[in-house]
């Protein structure tokens, strides 16, 4: 699987686990970026999780050794469309897919993530 993507939480965490598959797909990428909603969703898990300042840790040093993209008004912009397109077709989905959803679309990347729901046909995405 080679190209430019970027990593949704599901497969962050698969990573932190050593997931050969995750592993292996990922390797002959060109680029790999994340998404701060990913690291926020990262950080939640971490303050409710028993090992709260090893998972902290981690986590710092994985934003810091990868390129984390922010969200912008292009992002909210894009945001808005894919919320108001998914309302439209009666689809709705949490909203930080719809956050993460806009970023790949902002910087035509592909999406890789491990849920189906997030795998529509509103942004080029990968399921693994």
């Amino acid at each position: 699987m080679s190209g430019k993507f970027l990593l949704d939480t599901n497969i962050i965490i698969a990573i932190f686990a050593e997931d050969p598959i995750v592993q292996e797909r990922l390797i002959r990428a060109e680029e790999v970026f994340v998404p701060c909603i990913a690291i926020g969703e990262l950080y939640f898990g971490a303050y409710k999780s028993l090992k709260i300042q090893e998972n902290l840790t981690r986590i710092d040093e994985f934003a810091l050794n990868n390129t984390v993209l922010p969200c912008d008004t292009d992002t909210a912009n894009r945001y808005g469309d894919i919320k108001n397109r998914l309302k439209e077709k009666g689809q709705p989905i949490p909203e930080n897919y719809i956050w993460i959803a806009a970023i790949p679309q902002q910087y035509a990347l592909t999406l890789i993530t491990m849920v189906e729901e997030a795998s529509g046909s509103l942004y080029p995405s990968h399921s693994l």
